[in-house]
């Protein structure tokens, strides 16, 4: 049992028929439909050739797309024969999800083999427009379609879809409420390696906090700062910008009308705030890039520019690089700039290089950020790359998640009926 969550250590799968929940959502091309990265699904496989190995009869339950990224919204068919490819051996497919053809199907099932439903998302009940709107309990979760279905055809659910553990649902909750209930390997890590970070990290511990998500960053500082969790924060991205315009500094229109569009400005006293509480934790850059026919960099004393910041400058850079050295815990969400451009991809480029060789342990998480450290060929160097972002950051803010509750209820539930 691993942080009260029961685990594949504690159960015989020999012969038996588990429901195994993973999160390989992944990037498509929207002119061919292809998978364009496969990070998640290569994350999966260790569980998966552990259960067929144990000789699980093992059906496989996950999600791509969502309403908010509807074209995404598609068949796991390629998925199927992505798995098959880095498996090396068949991995079945069904156009169902809990109708009678998967049912048939299941019960079908020989020793070992392995057999991936359809896109749960095809359901109702599995998307974020009815989780957040309609809220059903973890009871009600247990009497939808889906779980009353397949849960009877089960012995055990193993759930390895930690990305996906602040969502409610019937695949990753109601699941779980009437079956014995597991974490996979890869669940298992990730909570080791969060809680590692949150809880009982080595000093100094450095955030550094870049992107977009404007909300997520803002979310985890108050949480860790409050707590002295991080001992510095380095901002970046829109957070840098948010930062400074909280300090004072005109930016520029091009600047200030992206952070207007995207309705940002209502952080800007967020960030007052946690500067006047924390000022010596959280570090502003002194230096951006634009592009002006190529990367130009442009100090405070140059702003407010009139053109679009998109990096972090040398002098920021070099700053930032000289605390990851001596940082004994790194946790990275966000890159520094919009790194796809070359003229803004520096920045992001030598602090995930410094990272990668840095003597601390460093875990970096969000889907931008893992796309980043992939394509500078960083990722090896990081001590844990989380596949995780909602399910990360809330976690980090100090929220327990929902999986993770009802995978410890489930292990109060199940522990009589452990393996000797």
């Amino acid at each position: 049992m691993e942080a009260g969550i029961l685990t594949l250590d504690d159960f015989d799968f020999d012969a038996k028929t588990v429901i195994l929940r993973l999160d390989i959502n992944s990037p498509v091309n929207s002119l061919t439909g292809e998978l364009v990265n496969d990070t998640r699904i290569r994350k999966s496989l260790p569980t998966i050739r552990e259960l067929s190995a144990a000789g699980a009869k093992t059906i496989m339950l996950a999600h791509q797309g969502d309403t908010e990224d509807y074209h995404n919204l598609i068949s796991l068919e390629p998925h199927a024969q992505r798995l098959s490819a880095l498996l090396q051996r068949p991995v079945d497919f069904i156009d169902d999800i809990a109708g009678p053809a998967a049912i048939q199907r299941i019960k079908e099932l020989h020793k070992s083999e392995l057999l991936l439903l359809n896109n749960v998302r095809h359901f109702a009940e599995e998307v974020s427009t009815f989780i957040n709107f309609v809220q059903l309990t973890p009871q009600q979760l247990a009497h939808t379609r889906l779980v009353k279905n397949l849960a009877p055809l089960a012995d055990y659910y193993v759930c390895e879809a930690f990305s996906a553990a602040h969502r409610s649902s019937p695949s990753l909750i109601g699941l779980a409420e009437v079956l014995p209930a597991v974490g996979g390997r890869l669940f298992i890590e990730e909570l080791s390696a969060l809680t590692r970070v949150r809880e009982s990290p080595d000093h100094p511990c450095v955030f550094v906090l870049g992107g977009a998500r404007i909300a997520d960053a803002f979310s985890m500082m108050e949480e860790v700062l409050g707590k002295a969790t991080a001992d510095k924060i380095l901002t970046s991205g829109l957070n840098g910008e948010v930062m400074l315009l909280a300090k004072g500094y005109s930016l520029g229109n091009p600047s200030e009308s992206l952070l207007e569009s995207k309705g940002l400005m209502p952080f800007v006293q967020k960030a007052r705030d946690l500067i006047d509480r924390y000022p010596d934790s959280i570090m502003c850059p002194t230096d951006f890039a634009v592009d002006d026919d190529g990367r130009r960099e442009v100090s405070l004393d140059d702003l407010p520019a009139d053109r679009l910041l998109i990096d972090i400058g040398a002098s920021t850079i070099s700053r930032y690089i000289g605390i990851i050295q001596k940082a004994a815990t790194i946790f990275v969400n966000g890159p520094a700039g919009m790194y796809e451009q070359p003229a803004a991809a520096l920045g992001t480029q030598r602090l995930w290089s410094a990272i990668a060789a840095a003597p601390g342990y460093s875990v970096i998480g969000g889907g931008d950020s893992v796309a980043a450290a992939t394509r500078f060929r960083t990722l090896e160097g990081m001590g844990h790359v989380c596949t995780a972002g909602g399910g990360m950051v809330r976690f980090l803010s100090g929220q327990e998640l929902p999986v993770v509750r009802a995978l410890r209820r489930a292990a109060l539930r199940h522990r009589g009926s452990l393996r000797e």
